[in-house]
């Protein structure tokens, strides 16, 4: 059973005038619809996985319409698909995962941008940057800039973001640019409201066809000669094109303040509601975000306008611009054109503001105070002066009550994900045969780099991990390990780390995490996801061998699958691959369910047997106290967030036990840890048995009577 968006599905079924209550990727999931786009693509990825899952289950309503919608193998191959608005007028619509998305897009992108679109072609990028953020801290800016694309961060208000959807695609069709429309993590999930208009039907559809291909135009083709007439036009027609529209529909929008004419406050759109908040901790701005000093707000922050740029701070005795993230690329482009229009502003930015990091309301406040302090004097700011003492005067009495800081607290796998165990497996290993250096990857599996596992050297890109070790491995005495999971798989290990080594007949060792699903980015299907048995509770184990006939296909000669939960198998065949004599590519497959789909499987078809009155098992693990001997190396490994410690109930022994609390789900890591590190014999297993058979009912009366006895004698 999969995530289910049927709510979220009938906010994208809405007409004219009615009322979108919802978070922001819903909206802009709904403005695109109607702003009658023809096709939709993309790559799942926080913060913007809502609009393609809801896409994908979404389908007798995008059939309707005529929206093909491609969930694809990657970024790059997303935004190879808008290479149908090249020729022809179609709007499409691609997503991904900021700027680790942009860089796998990036050749596609390139040759996108060099001849042009003819219909608006829109990328929809999660810009995940900041305290919140997953990935690296780099920005779409530098990539906009260098292809020429317009690049749109929109004032984070649902109508507002739904206007600028809409206006991407006419602005990507009057300059004939590829558009980007970056969403911050907070823009994605802020929650609010617009009145809708009908989903539009585009003209050329699924269910209006072409009937013929365009013409042959070499023009179109990213393919010198013609690149270095691309490159002319895109300076002397597609960039004037673009600012022209950018005026002529006000996509920036000018705050007027009327108590500070003579400062300005220059702000990319997605961090204009922070500087209004900022702004109130000041006294600068009320409680409507009206605000005393103007403020041009860039819903466009690439190309800039240079004329809207100079009326902006014509006169104005300095301009502070909020930028988030370095380099400062929008502050030097306003730089060069006041110079250049000779306006001797003093222009503020990364000198008073931080040069990386999130811009929060605190982080903004502080410089604030400080373009305040200078252009207004310190009494006019000096009630935030003291609001921002007051904030560093309480950390600093937390911290003294609580004697040392706290200590961190990692993010750490799902309760009985499949993935620990193999690790808990990897670590006995190394335990045995000496340290090994692991190349990781990005995906659920990258939390084995946290305590208690600390496993993983390198993550260079998902799925890249088999390639990354291609410079270790000749290096090292012993063989390394490479980890990876079929959604990284599928998306660039197959070619750039499976073929490349075969190739090369590298000696390396390969452990693949088979739990069926793209599972870090909201588990979403991919091509060797198991098929699911709604009647099954039993892991969906070995129902899917696409994986496995793929890499034998392609050449692998020593391959073995192994269930995630078997530690003891899995640390056999890790041992067998790091000392087996076979020079090739040794590949391991740890085979094991997400158990968040294991549980949104199982759940629904336990509670329906239940209310039948049917026979239910569920298994909980537990310790016996006296058993436990306080050493907790089933902790060191597993991690497991319900197996934790209490006190001994012995008075006589100091040391903690071990125990399992409420939320473990069963998977067995900690019996099977024991057993296959010979640790102490103290866990224990026990069925829960709902409605049980009547020979079950005598059984337990058996038993526990037999106990009894026992106990007395």
């Amino acid at each position: 059973m999969e995530v289910s968006f049927v709510e979220e599905i009938k906010s994208l079924q809405l007409g004219d005038g009615d009322t979108f209550h919802g978070e922001g990727i819903l909206a802009v999931t709904k403005a695109l619809l109607q702003s009658g786009v023809s096709y939709v693509g993309g790559y799942q990825g926080a913060p913007v996985s809502h609009l393609l899952d809801v896409m994908v289950q979404a389908k007798p309503l995008m059939d309707q319409l005529g929206v093909h919608v491609q969930a694809c193998a990657n970024e790059a191959a997303a935004a190879a698909m808008l290479g149908a608005s090249i020729h022809y007028p179609l709007r499409g619509a691609v997503t991904w995962k900021s700027i680790v998305g942009t860089n796998v897009a990036s050749d596609a992108l390139s040759n996108l941008a060099s001849p042009g679109v003819t219909g608006g072609a829109l990328i929809v990028v999660g810009e995940d940057y900041g305290e919140g953020a997953s990935v690296i801290q780099e920005r779409s800016h530098a990539f906009a800039m260098k292809s020429t694309l317009c690049l749109l961060d929109p004032r984070p208000d649902l109508q507002h973001m739904v206007s600028m959807v809409e206006h991407g695609f006419a602005l990507s069709e009057a300059s004939n640019m590829p558009v980007m429309l970056e969403l911050r993590i907070r823009a994605c999930h802020v929650r609010g409201s617009f009145v809708t208009k009908a989903n539009t039907p585009a003209a050329i559809s699924t269910r209006h066809a072409m009937s013929g291909p365009a013409a042959f135009d070499y023009m179109r083709l990213s393919h010198p000669p013609v690149t270095f007439i691309h490159e002319k036009r895109k300076l002397e027609e597609r960039i004037p094109a673009a600012r022209q529209y950018i005026l002529d529909h006000g996509l920036n929008e000018h705050m007027p303040g009327h108590a500070h004419p003579e400062l300005g406050l220059v702000v990319q759109g997605g961090l204009y509601n922070t500087l209004v908040k900022g702004l109130q901790q000041l006294g600068l701005a009320d409680a409507f975000g009206n605000s005393d000093i103007p403020i041009l707000v860039l819903n466009v922050t690439y190309p800039l306008v240079p004329s809207q740029i100079s009326d902006f701070c014509q006169g104005k005795q300095a301009v502070l611009v909020v930028e988030e993230g370095s380099p400062e690329y929008i502050e030097q482009d306003i730089a060069t054109q006041l110079r250049r229009a000779h306006i001797h502003t003093a222009l503020h930015g990364k000198d008073l503001l931080p040069g990386s990091g999130e811009y929060k309301v605190e982080v903004l406040a502080q410089g604030l105070v400080q373009f305040a302090q200078q252009y207004l004097g310190p009494a006019r700011v000096a009630a935030a002066s003291d609001w921002l003492t007051a904030l560093q005067q309480r950390r600093a009495d937390v911290a003294a009550l609580l004697g040392e800081p706290l200590p961190p607290r990692p993010p750490g796998f799902c309760i009985g994900c499949p993935e620990r165990p193999v690790f808990s497996a990897l670590k006995q290993v190394q335990a045995a045969i000496g340290p090994v250096h692991v190349a990781a990857d990005i995906g659920c599996h990258s939390l084995g780099t946290f305590e208690p596992f600390n496993t993983g050297h390198s993550i260079l890109g998902y799925g890249m991990s088999l390639a990354s070790r291609a410079g270790v491995s000749p290096m090292m005495q012993g063989r390394t390990l490479a980890i990876m999971g079929d959604g990284g798989f599928w998306h660039n290990g197959l070619l750039t780390g499976v073929q490349s080594s075969l190739f090369n007949g590298d000696d390396a060792v390969l452990l693949i995490f088979k739990n069926g699903y793209t599972s870090a980015t909201g588990t979403q299907d991919i091509i060797s996801t198991p098929d699911s048995d709604s009647t099954s509770l039993h892991g969906l184990a070995h129902t899917n061998t696409t994986i496995e006939t793929t890499l034998q296909g392609l050449g692998v000669q020593w391959l073995q699958t192994v269930h995630s939960f078997d530690v003891a198998d899995m640390k056999a065949a890790l041992q067998a691959a790091f000392t087996s004599d076979f020079p090739g590519l040794k590949v391991i497959i740890a085979e094991g369910e997400c158990q968040l789909e294991r549980q949104r499987r199982i759940k629904p078809l336990l509670a329906a047997r239940r209310q039948r009155g049917q026979r239910t098992v569920q298994v909980k693990y537990g310790v016996d106290e006296d058993v436990c001997n306080g050493d907790h190396a089933c902790i060191r490994l597993s991690g497991c967030p319900t197996l934790t410690l209490k006190d001994n109930p012995d008075p006589l022994k100091v040391d903690p036990v071990a125990t399992v609390i409420d939320g473990c789900v069963g998977c067995g890591l900690c019996g099977e840890n024991a057993h296959a590190a010979t640790l102490c014999p103290s866990f224990y297993r026990a069925e829960v048995i709902r409605h049980p058979h009547p020979w079950e009912r005598w059984w337990a009366t058996l038993r526990s009577g037999l106990v009894r006895a026992l106990q007395t004698a």
